[in-house]
């Protein structure tokens, strides 16, 4: 089997690991997952080609009525000559699946790819069940078959298949979550596009899009950023109306309570304890609450992390997900208009204090990048934010601190700029007081080297000496 790889825009380690995947000596379970428009399907069409031996596509909102007539005309495409009667339940399914592998020759595995997996299963429908009895009693004594599973709805991948109690416990051989692009892979998409644009605007549309290439396919060759964000989001019937609440549907059951708690997040950019969590969405203190901050954990959309020198319990949670913070900046309160919106953003007081935070989320989610520029990759961290008590007698605040096993501390200050940044006496004046204020309230006596992660880099004068390094966007760029 030739592999269509060629026409894939990064996904190297997720290649890699289909390849072995193809090598290996075994049956393969694997499970694909991942946000709504991250490129899970198109990862495994554009690998595989037209290579399976067995092809199916779950339906959206449909009966197993309906989802047992279309795993028949599959069967019925795939099965040559052989014609197939619709089955009754998903037990006698899967068994004339078994029938049609058996009867397939083929060089190399046999492929299986059902597509969006949590859309079949309808209520009482048997078919994780199904599927259980198909894999034990026959699919994992082939050691030429690959069954690979797909879907968006996270809550639903992890609860029946990942975490299943069941007959398919620590059946699945192989997991692969795909994660929005990098920058370098944005840029990388965004020419393979033929579209020109400069790396302050690819980091940008980061910071709107987070990296979700169905999102970056809509941008227009030959318009504008500013002209492309009001086309997308802003404009009437533009392209990706009701696109948040289609996010949070397709990726979590019951998910209004998923937006109640990123909706709480989005009231305080440095994030919120559990408890406060609970107050401000009016949610119940629960296993259902806890699953729902674990989810919103496994897909990227939140984080949780300890302030410097707090206990677990004091976990802070904070909103990361680029689009979703966009849209409770800009969107929630902003019906389709049809006007030019963003292009009147740029240089207002909320477009700053919007990308300000956007860059701080842009640089989290590119510490692998930000190591290798401080030549730190093969040394043990942990990201931490700090915020003064409210005991303290001075107050202070610090956004990113990389504790280093080495015994040095970074701490990174981030500033989204349209030249290189000019450190004035106010700034060396604070970036001092604020390191003097950290390190008496922690009692550290470690080395402290201050980082500029910035876009252009930093202008020389008698100030700019209060950063031991510079951090570029031509470094968070790099791979």
């Amino acid at each position: 089997m030739k592999e269509k790889t060629d026409i894939l825009v990064g996904r190297k380690n997720e290649i890699n690991r289909l390849k072995s995947i193809m090598e290996s000596n075994e049956a393969e379970f694997v499970v694909v997952y991942g946000r709504r428009r991250v490129g899970k399907t198109f990862l495994i069409n554009s690998f595989f080609g037209d290579n399976f031996t067995f092809k199916l596509t779950g339906l959206a909102k449909r009966s197993k009525t309906e989802q047992l007539t279309n795993f028949t005309a599959s069967l019925n495409r795939y099965g040559g000559k052989q014609r197939y009667t619709k089955p009754r339940t998903w037990y006698e399914a899967f068994e004339k699946l078994r029938t049609l592998l058996e009867n397939t020759e083929t060089i190399g595995k046999r492929i299986i790819f059902i597509d969006e997996l949590p859309w079949i299963d309808t209520t009482n429908s048997n078919l994780v069940s199904a599927i259980e009895h198909f894999w034990n009693d026959w699919a994992v004594t082939q050691n030429d078959i690959v069954l690979i599973v797909c879907g968006s709805a996270t809550s639903w991948i992890t609860r029946k298949i990942l975490k299943n109690h069941g007959g398919l416990h620590n059946r699945v051989t192989q997991k692969i979550y795909i994660r929005p692009f990098t920058l370098a892979e944005c840029k990388e998409y965004i020419q393979s596009r033929g579209i020109i644009m400069e790396d302050k605007e690819i980091a940008e549309c980061y910071m709107i899009m987070g990296g979700i290439p169905f999102y970056l396919k809509n941008l227009r060759r030959g318009a504008s950023l500013a002209q492309n964000i009001d086309e997308m989001f802003f404009k009437q019937q533009c392209s990706l109306d009701g696109e948040f609440d289609a996010l949070y549907a397709s990726l979590f059951e019951n998910s209004a309570n998923y937006i109640k708690v990123v909706e709480a997040l989005s009231s305080k950019n440095k994030g919120l304890t559990r408890d406060e969590i609970l107050k401000t969405s009016g949610l119940e203190n629960n296993g259902h609450f806890s699953e729902i901050l674990q989810n919103l954990i496994d897909c990227d959309f939140i984080r949780c992390y300890r302030g410097f020198g707090n206990k677990t319990r004091n976990s802070l949670y904070q909103l990361t997900d680029p689009f979703t913070l966009f849209y409770y900046k800009f969107l929630k309160n902003n019906s389709p208009q049809g006007k030019s919106f963003w292009q009147f953003q740029n240089g207002t007081h909320k477009h700053s204090v919007w990308a300000g935070l956007a860059f701080e989320q842009l640089c989290l989610n590119h510490q692998t990048q930000i190591e290798k520029a401080l030549g730190i990759s093969g040394i043990i961290t942990n990201l931490y934010s700090w915020i003064s008590p409210s005991s303290a007698s001075e107050k202070a605040q610090i956004d990113l601190i990389i504790d280093r096993a080495d015994k040095v501390i970074n701490i990174c200050e981030m500033k989204f700029y349209d030249d290189e940044y000019l450190t004035d006496k106010n700034d060396y004046e604070d970036i001092e007081r604020r390191i003097k204020v950290f390190k008496k309230i922690n009692s550290i006596r470690l080395t402290i080297h201050t980082v500029l992660v910035t876009t252009y880099g930093l202008k020389n004068n008698q100030y700019s000496s209060v950063f031991q390094n510079v951090i570029t966007l031509k470094d968070l760029f790099s791979d």
